[in-house]
């Protein structure tokens, strides 16, 4: 009877503190919500009803300087409960890519003079419209059944992005002094596209080679450039140069993850961003010679078809 009585205690105490624990957990991701909903901008698609989210992640950062001012040895534990923890959920949590994001996830602040230049240059209602018209209109190109949130942070020190999808309808923008609401528009676009390639498409690739990463690349440019016919936001070369074509013709089947990053950002005696001009030109080659072929049906092609039926190598014969 003393076993019996000794066991019921040790489940009431285990229920107890499960049930503190779920109360704890359920009251902090309410925090959050209540976070985020302050800093965040809803709406949809007037027709398809489509959803998205604009998350003003920035504004966080005031609180975040004030605490550093005061205690710099904890940089950055207040850095990830200030900013991070706040917003991981809507504009991390599951993300394919998370390794693109990986600085800003793990940033450890030490001076905020430049986080406090780049947040005097945002505005927010301009930020809204821009970047709502980009995805109202890329949506109408390649709809999706599920939420886009589109998370604005400032550009931190050390961090060359400028925008990148974390995966799927998670879109980081990293604000800097020089954007301009159409690089705003063009960008979004172009991470939409990777998002939505995301969301449909990633399931059915193990591993990424140079060519399956030029032609990622490539097809969102053609994609912006869709969008926004009139704005330049992905720099294009339309001449074919062989003497760079040949420094990389025989990267296209390996899957070296460093390699394919030479060859998109430039570098080892290749132009600045080569990899996303020679993608764009991959995609153009194979719509020139399939006009009728929607975005949602080149989307879907894999980069050997596009390659391949787009009869690329007659540019460099």
């Amino acid at each position: 009877m003393k076993r019996v009585l000794r066991f019921s205690k040790i489940m009431l105490m285990l229920t107890i503190l499960f049930t503190l624990a779920a109360c704890s957990e359920e009251e902090k991701s309410s925090k959050e919500k209540q976070v985020e909903e302050k800093i965040a901008y809803s709406f949809e698609h007037p027709e398809t009803k489509q959803k998205y989210k604009v998350v003003h992640a920035y504004k966080l950062y005031t609180s975040l300087i004030d605490q550093l001012e005061k205690n710099q040895e904890d940089a950055g534990e207040v850095y990830q409960n200030n900013i991070i923890k706040k917003v991981y959920n809507t504009c991390f949590e599951g993300g394919e890519y998370l390794h693109m994001v990986d600085n800003l996830l793990k940033w450890s602040p030490e001076n905020s003079d430049s986080i406090k230049k780049v947040l005097n240059e945002i505005d927010e209602e301009k930020t809204n419209v821009a970047i709502k018209d980009a995805l109202l209109k890329s949506s109408d190109f390649l709809p999706s059944e599920e939420e886009t949130a589109v998370c604005v942070f400032p550009s931190h020190p050390g961090n060359e992005n400028t925008m990148v999808a974390a995966g799927a309808g998670k879109i980081i923008v990293f604000y800097n002094e020089f954007y301009t609401e159409d690089m705003i528009r063009a960008g979004i676009a172009h991470e939409y596209h990777h998002s939505i390639w995301t969301e449909q498409h990633l399931e059915k690739y193990i591993s990424f080679s140079v060519l399956d990463n030029l032609i990622f690349e490539g097809k969102a440019v053609m994609f912006e450039k869709l969008v926004y016919p009139n704005i330049t936001f992905s720099q294009v070369d339309p001449s074919f140069n062989k003497t760079f074509w040949a420094k990389v013709e025989g990267d296209l089947d390996t899957y070296d993850l460093n390699r394919s990053l030479e060859i998109l950002m430039g570098g080892q005696a290749l132009p600045r961003h080569y990899g996303y001009s020679e993608g764009y030109k991959m995609v153009d080659s194979y719509l020139k010679l399939h006009p009728d072929t929607t975005p949602e049906e080149w989307t879907a092609l894999s980069a050997e078809e596009i390659f391949q039926e787009g009869q690329y190598l007659k540019n460099y014969q």
